[in-house]
């Protein structure tokens, strides 16, 4: 495969290249062009890839060019960590399918179920749902899963972090007749092999996370301060910076809600998300967000599961995380698709033993707004 492959080249239903071409994808990513044969194929298939890398499309386009739009019933079952990432990935093939006429549909909790069963009844084949919701469904016996020919997981490695192996092992058990599986992940922890070994058979893996962990269009700068000169510090960076569209991260709800408070008297366009908000909320910031009306989002993790917006030039970390991983995924939200991005990381002294950690994994040395600290004795 070369690198002026086009999707014409894939062997891809002619409707499918037309809406892609409608809306603008040309190339195919790494992840795109590794990861479509195989599917076309049958195949199943585990695909680890970097955030940002077009997981989805990789996933939805494959999938809309499979359903047969003559048979009413769900075709493709994609099970997603988050509401947000539900909706995200409903819209993609959605459009990705549109003039095939696929019909794609997300259900997930915190909206009403009647509404989302009646949907159903009305003929979805491409079904994007988060776990809960769809056990709900399973044990209401509101949903018919057995035409599903391909079972694909987004998000592996988040889904299990968020604690819901035995939810998916009781899925996959519902879908006991033969069907393609297929599983998109960043990382590659002992679950996930489980999960391989026992619900996937000769199973084709596709690796694209190499050792250089996060992409080389982001830049990664850090600045130590005191704890109680954060939300100072952090309103001054984004003065003197100007990003075009920032999202913040908190490790609390609490502390979401005050970084905004004092983000709102400094700066205008801000606004914030957090699992605690109602759904309908939850729609209306993203949204907002999305649109560019928002350019400033503090949040918690939930975005940096759900959140795939192209606009967002920099990712501000108010509060550093022991994982190097969730460090990995909030720098993910910029620099989307090759595009560049900046990660800012608010530092103290009680967080750099963690970070000097995590300089290890993201293989760079770190670039300091300020004065740079004294690097902790291992």
């Amino acid at each position: 495969m070369t690198n002026e492959m086009d999707f014409s080249q894939l062997g891809l239903h002619s409707d499918i290249l037309a809406s892609l071409e409608k809306m603008g994808y040309t190339t195919p990513s790494p992840i795109q062009k590794e990861a479509i044969p195989q599917i076309l194929q049958g195949k199943d298939l585990i695909a680890l890839a970097k955030t940002g890398s077009g997981k989805t499309a990789a996933c939805a386009i494959p999938i809309c060019h499979l359903v047969d739009t003559n048979l009413m019933s769900v075709q493709a079952l994609i099970i997603v960590p988050t509401r947000e990432l539900a909706l995200q990935y409903a819209t993609e093939a959605q459009k990705i399918g549109a003039i095939k006429g696929v019909k794609a549909f997300a259900v997930f909790g915190g909206e009403d179920a009647s509404m989302q069963q009646s949907k159903l009844k009305n003929g979805v084949q491409v079904l994007v749902a988060t776990p809960g919701r769809l056990i709900d469904f399973i044990y209401s016996r509101s949903i018919d899963l057995s035409h599903v020919k391909t079972l694909i997981l987004d998000e592996a490695d988040e889904m299990l972090s968020m604690g819901f192996y035995e939810d998916l092992e009781f899925i996959m058990q519902c879908l006991n007749h033969s069907h393609q599986t297929l599983l998109f992940s960043a990382t590659m922890p002992k679950q996930i092999r489980n999960i391989a070994a026992l619900h996937m058979k000769d199973a084709v893996e596709i690796i694209l996370t190499d050792n250089q962990q996060s992409p080389t269009t982001i830049e990664h700068h850090f600045h130590h301060c005191r704890q109680e000169n954060k939300p100072k510090a952090l309103a001054e960076i984004i003065a003197d910076l100007k990003p075009k569209q920032g999202l913040i991260f908190c490790r609390s709800r609490q502390e979401v809600e005050s970084v905004c408070r004092f983000l709102k008297q400094k700066i205008d366009g801000v606004d914030y998300l957090h699992a605690g908000l109602s759904q309908d909320v939850r729609t209306i910031v993203t949204a907002k967000f999305r649109s560019g009306k928002i350019r400033f989002l503090v949040a918690t993790d939930v975005a940096a599961r759900g959140l795939d917006i192209s606009g967002i030039t920099h990712v501000f970390i108010y509060h550093l995380s022991d994982d190097p991983d969730t460090y990995l995924h909030r720098a993910g939200r910029t620099g989307r698709c090759e595009r560049e991005g900046v990660v800012i990381t608010l530092v103290t002294d009680r967080e750099l033993r963690t970070l000097s950690t995590l300089i290890d994994t993201i293989k760079r040395e770190p670039k300091w707004i300020g004065q740079a600290p004294p690097r902790p004795r291992r």
